[in-house]
């Protein structure tokens, strides 16, 4: 029996009839979520696509920061050979866009009312130019303090951190009861993603935006820089001596053993104290980074659609690029992710504390204009500016610039 099908631009084929009935249905997925809190998440997303019928060919590519991730699909995309989907993260969406090798959803988008749910925030990083290239499964924030009750008790820190004055001195008195006040892995974009929450606490909302995202000359000349990378010696002076290097799952183990206080991490931290067993409120505390509460740096962890040749796996990126969005799988993925639903009508019900809090945050931060693009993950800039700024935060932190000459080097890069 022979029916019309409808193909989408950018081979995106949208089957029917007996065709799609008799199709088999494959996707291929790249991603980098290989810590465990990660894959725990990663794996309800595996089983909700394989009830449906897909073969998911699991490709993961280590590193919290997707650099290595990243190598890998340009040399895939080079040789002809790119994934079925691939987790992507800021303005590289667009930059895979421009290149003319992703496919267009706006069919599953217009048709299961992706606009009218999705967030206008959210959408700048998975629509181009008017169609949908990439779907968004979550949001993260990253302006967060995940802190051990356990050492602060013994460290006889009794009160939560309201200040960066107070910040400080708990960490202080966390070192001088033995312990290590903050946890953290050197790689760069661990430092980048704490400096997110250090500009936020420093010159709030209004001074990120501007001086990060709008390039403004009077905010990139102002003292502010200067006093954020002052803040950031203050915290070089809380970490231990092996820091250097560390992956970021190892330096939230370090929390949540009981060997170190504070870690400023993104959201996703928070899967590493679930899978360890650990409950919030009880184990551990999440707060915003003192200063910045009221603020949300936020990124979305999107899966961009290459792309494909073969019903198979276009009939696989279609039935994946559905259940992304689908209101159960993004409780059940942000649940054990750590972040808040890409969606706005899924209710918290099933969140935890520093969930509930999340959700409430980012909307609150939405209202209040407070809510601004990180700069760790390349939502406020575009690579190779990320980079640079990922250097400059390094290497001021690993001693090889002062404060004047770190607040310096910035300037003039936001200025160009």
């Amino acid at each position: 029996m022979k029916s019309a099908c409808a193909v989408a631009a950018f081979g995106f084929a949208v089957l029917c009839g007996t065709a799609q009935a008799q199709a088999s249905a494959s996707a291929e997925v790249l991603h980098w979520w290989t810590s465990g809190g990660e894959a725990a998440a990663a794996a309800t997303l595996r089983a909700r696509v394989e009830k449906d019928g897909v073969a998911w060919k699991d490709s993961p590519i280590g590193g919290g920061g997707g650099q290595q991730a990243m190598k890998t699909l340009r040399a895939r995309v080079e040789a002809g050979l790119p994934p079925t989907a691939v987790q992507v993260m800021g303005l590289e969406v667009h930059d895979w866009a421009r290149k003319g090798v992703l496919a267009n959803l706006n069919d599953i988008a217009e048709r299961e009312g992706w606009g009218k749910v999705v967030p206008p925030a959210v959408q700048r990083f998975s629509r181009v130019d008017g169609q949908w290239v990439a779907v968004p499964i979550n949001v993260h924030s990253y302006n967060w303090v995940w802190a051990s009750k356990e050492v602060l008790a013994k460290a006889g820190v009794t009160a939560e951190p309201a200040t960066w004055d107070e910040f400080i001195a708990a960490g202080q008195k966390v070192q001088q009861a033995g312990f290590v006040a903050l946890a953290h892995g050197g790689e760069p974009w661990q430092t980048a993603m704490v400096f997110d929450g250090v500009v936020l606490a420093t010159g709030g909302a209004e001074f990120y935006r501007k001086a990060f995202v709008e390039r403004d000359a009077k905010a990139i000349g102002s003292p502010v820089l200067a006093q954020v990378f002052r803040r950031m010696s203050q915290l070089r002076a809380l970490v231990d001596k092996d820091f250097q290097g560390r992956a970021w799952n190892f330096a939230s183990a370090m929390v949540i053993n009981g060997r170190a206080a504070f870690q400023i991490m993104g959201d996703f931290a928070k899967g590493e104290f679930l899978g360890a067993k650990k409950l919030p409120g009880r184990d551990f505390a999440c707060f915003r980074v003192p200063g910045s509460q009221g603020a949300v740096s936020f990124g979305i962890d999107n899966f961009a659609m290459f792309r494909v040749k073969g019903a198979d796996r276009q009939l696989g990126q279609q039935k994946l690029a559905s259940a992304i969005l689908d209101k159960a799988l993004q409780s059940d993925f942000n649940v054990i992710k750590g972040s808040v639903p890409a969606r706005m009508d899924v209710p918290d019900t099933a969140f935890d504390d520093c969930g509930k809090k999340g959700i409430k945050d980012l909307a609150e931060a939405s209202r209040r204009n407070t809510l601004v693009p990180t700069l760790a993950f390349g939502h406020a800039v575009a690579s190779p500016v990320k980079e640079r700024i990922w250097d400059i935060v390094d290497r001021h932190f690993n001693g090889q610039l002062d404060d004047s000459q770190a607040a310096a080097e910035m300037a003039a890069l936001l200025r160009r």
